[in-house]
């Protein structure tokens, strides 16, 4: 793998590790869970290459960056606030974001925060959702809509939980999870996102007798190292934090993105049939939605599943800017 440059900074109160290289005009790349800077170890070079500063942190809980105890300190207005703070201490006043999973969430509050900073978005795997209208939290609609089993976002809530279950083997649930959710998995052992009541968490993940040929062993080494080195709990806080992100967002209610837009996922991801509804009203809820990109025979790791093609699709998008 090439070597990048690595640093910490300074970020709303927490000392932040990030990666990067090249020089240009800004681009930061934001990873979801379970991953960390690595997740964008194809995407680095090839749009530093092209004449932009790639820098690409390891999220607030991830990896090398601070990991703060309290739960309602992974709250979207911190995981924003890092974010613009990462911004002021490269010493830029704006940026371009490149976005996968939960990482796409936290660039849609910075596009709908500071418009001013954020200029254009790459989104993958994570459509734009605008704010949940009505009286009921997120999390409790979701309890009474599976009424018969246990969705995986209300299964994340119990602190503890699922931390025990994933860090007991983290380079086993890595290699079990970047499998699982692929495009390579076969069909009838696509995870579901719906726990019958009294299975784990990890019981819903393979682990591959054959690595697919965009995964390597050093790959799940290197995942698994960083989360060993951080545990699971701080990303699992993002998810803790839902209801309170919707509680503390009515202002919210009905905003569109206007920055320029791309979107990509592939067509094997279990995400994307959760999420068909929002993909379908991109036009509508993001108006300068230049282009929406699904691969077919691709999971959720888009970006490490067809590392080439996505990158020709970013770099074709930043040209345009």
């Amino acid at each position: 793998m090439e070597e990048f440059t690595d640093r910490f900074i300074e970020t709303n109160g927490i000392r932040m590790h990030i990666v990067e290289k090249g020089t240009g005009p800004l681009v930061l790349m934001l990873h979801g869970f379970p991953e960390c800077w690595y997740t964008w170890r194809h995407q680095i070079a090839a749009v530093a290459d092209a004449g932009y500063h790639v820098v690409v942190p390891d999220q607030r809980g991830y990896g090398q960056t601070d990991r703060p105890e309290a739960i309602e300190d992974y709250n979207m207005f911190q995981l924003t606030g890092d974010i613009v703070g990462l911004v002021h201490a490269i010493g830029e006043k704006e940026a371009i974001l490149v976005s996968h999973d939960f990482g796409a969430v936290v660039a849609q509050y910075c596009a709908l925060l500071r418009p001013d900073m954020f200029k254009a978005l790459v989104l993958m795997s994570i459509p734009y959702m605008p704010r949940l209208r009505g009286n009921t939290a997120p999390i409790e609609l979701i309890k009474i809509f599976f009424v018969e089993g246990i969705h995986y976002q209300v299964y994340f809530q119990e602190p503890g939980l699922v931390e025990g279950e994933f860090e007991a083997d983290p380079r086993r649930t890595m290699a079990m999870t970047l499998y699982s959710i692929s495009g390579n998995v076969p069909p009838e052992k696509r995870k579901g996102f719906v726990l019958k009541k009294g299975e784990r968490m990890i019981d819903q993940y393979y682990y591959p007798e054959t690595l697919p040929d965009w995964l390597t062993e050093a790959d799940i080494d290197y995942f698994g190292r960083e989360f060993a080195r951080s545990g699971f709990r701080g990303g699992l806080n993002w998810y803790r934090n839902i209801d309170f992100n919707w509680k503390h967002t009515p202002f919210l209610d009905g905003a569109r993105i206007l920055q320029p837009t791309l979107f990509i996922a592939g067509d094997a991801d279990p995400v994307r049939g959760m999420l068909q509804k929002a993909i379908d009203k991109l036009e509508k809820s993001v108006p300068n939605l230049k282009k929406k990109v699904i691969f077919p025979n691709v999971g959720h790791w888009v970006n490490q599943e067809r590392p080439a093609e996505v990158n020709q699709l970013i770099l074709e998008f930043l040209k345009s800017l």
